[in-house]
């Protein structure tokens, strides 16, 4: 078996990158990057600028969340079904009003529809 003790003892690196490299390199890519952002800003002058927007911008009103879905539905049956029943004007300047709905069904099964055809009556 061979002596351990004839191996050379470990060595260290000082340094993994010398600093010239580092004198050299640093500046160069500051060039570099300086040099590059002035080639795109010659070759697109007017880039940075949006002319298609125009101050001020529109004010657009914020979206409307319902807070109970089920209650503004509720409402708004009930609302509709107020309509239905009663009776109002549509437009009062040419005399035109609405009847409750179940008079209107009566009014239309007395009478018919003008041009209509009539079907058999039991």
């Amino acid at each position: 078996m061979a002596d351990e003790s004839a191996l050379p003892s470990a060595r260290h690196e000082p340094t993994d990158v010398s600093p010239r490299l580092i004198w050299i390199g640093a500046p160069a890519l500051i060039v570099v990057v300086v040099a590059l952002t002035l080639l795109v800003l010659a070759l697109f002058p007017g880039g940075t600028i949006d002319r298609t927007l125009h101050l001020p911008l529109p004010h657009f009103p914020a979206p409307e969340l319902q807070v109970n879905p089920r209650g503004d539905m509720e409402s708004f049956r009930a609302g509709e079904l107020r309509w239905l029943n009663g009776t109002g004007w549509v437009d009062k300047a040419h005399g035109v009003a609405h009847i409750p709905i179940e008079e209107a069904m009566r009014q239309v099964e007395a009478e018919g529809i003008e041009g209509w055809p009539a079907g058999d009556q039991p």
